[in-house]
């Protein structure tokens, strides 16, 4: 008797009260229950939250893999906490518009490089299911974004000094003519590079109200930080790329490409020790510019290149070295009025005796 009792109460259970059981036993499932689909935090999550039309937009502009727009962003970062007055923190007000801007200039670059490239990603394993090369979107419906997501970007340049709108402006000739370079060079990396870290200038002049000597060795190392990353990166795509006729540096390298990018990392180090003794930095920064390159050297002998997955997580640990080598920037420019001050209480009492 009291067995069919319980199996009657379990059959007029609601199912709302069958998940909260389960849910309990299992607190993965409410991140993966429908109705409990807002609990989700992650870039990922939130797309498959979203609502069904919504979702291709967000995959265009490469939503749930952000770190394209880390790789904009703390590069910016590092050339705003340079910039800062000695013992100041960043511009916090500067890390926001820069933050902001790195998300909507990164979206739209991935929607440029989608128009040109429909054909191409067709072709290529890893991109055939984009939006705009599968035919989800049209190519009207991608202009419409980009649309969107330029004249956002013009809203928040528009709040910089005037030096820095025009520099700012003169870079989307770069953003739309980049995705063309893999068709006619071996070194697209490259503008890839010089493309992705103008907002490396960008900041600087924002705080300074033009370009000065110490943020050039510091676009340079930034620069080649880039053809380090994504040339470890377009490993994945190498033999796609062989098939389709595309350039790139991992084609170019061939077997090599340790030994270049061990070189573009020796680069990068100078680049950003030479900025740091033009700028009067401190302990703090060169310790991260130590830890920048035992990761960049570590990062590049033990990638394996002929594993995809292994360049896929290789590129994206340089997420923690951007904000790192952040980090050190702040706690140098920080130090610098407490280094100055000592120097100046020694010469005082020097001259006292």
């Amino acid at each position: 008797m009291n067995t069919l009792s319980s199996v009657s109460n379990f059959h007029s259970m609601k199912n709302s009260d069958l998940f909260s059981k389960r849910k309990l036993m299992d607190p993965s499932v409410c991140f993966t229950h429908p109705s409990n689909r807002f609990l989700t935090v992650s870039p990922k999550g939130i797309l498959d939250a979203s609502p069904k039309g919504i979702q291709p937009y967000l995959r265009l502009i490469r939503f749930d893999k952000p770190i394209g727009t880390y790789l904009l962003y703390w590069p910016c970062t590092w050339s705003i906490a340079m910039a800062a007055s000695p013992g100041q923190l960043p511009d916090f007000w500067l890390l926001t518009l820069f933050g902001a801007g790195a998300f909507f200039m990164r979206g739209a670059g991935c929607i440029i490089n989608d128009m040109w490239d429909r054909d191409i990603d067709r072709k290529v394993e890893r991109t055939k299911l984009r939006p705009l090369t599968s035919g989800e979107l049209s190519m009207f419906q991608g202009l419409v974004c980009l649309g969107g997501m330029l004249s956002v970007s013009l809203a928040i340049l528009c709040q910089l000094n005037m030096f820095s709108i025009v520099l700012g402006a003169s870079s989307m000739s770069l953003v739309i003519l980049y995705p063309l370079a893999k068709r006619f060079t071996y070194w697209p990396q490259a503008m890839l590079g010089v493309t992705l870290n103008w907002g490396v200038l960008l900041s600087w002049s924002a705080i300074s109200d033009g370009l000065t000597w110490p943020v050039l060795p510091l676009y340079t190392a930034c620069v080649v930080y880039t053809v380090i990353y994504d040339t470890i990166y377009s490993h994945q795509d190498k033999y796609d790329d062989m098939l389709i006729g595309v350039k790139s540096t991992a084609l170019k390298f061939g077997d090599q490409t340790k030994y270049w990018l061990s070189g573009f990392a020796a680069v990068m180090v100078s680049g950003l020790t030479t900025t740091g003794v033009m700028c009067d930095q401190t302990w703090p920064y060169y310790a991260a510019v130590a830890f920048t390159s035992g990761h960049l050297f570590h990062q590049i002998w033990s990638v394996n290149l002929d594993n995809a997955d292994d360049c896929a997580a290789k590129f994206r640990s340089n997420t923690r070295l951007g904000f790192i080598m952040f980090l050190g920037v702040t706690l140098g420019t920080l130090l610098k009025v407490t280094e100055g001050e000592d120097e100046k209480e020694k010469k005082v009492a020097m001259i006292s005796k």
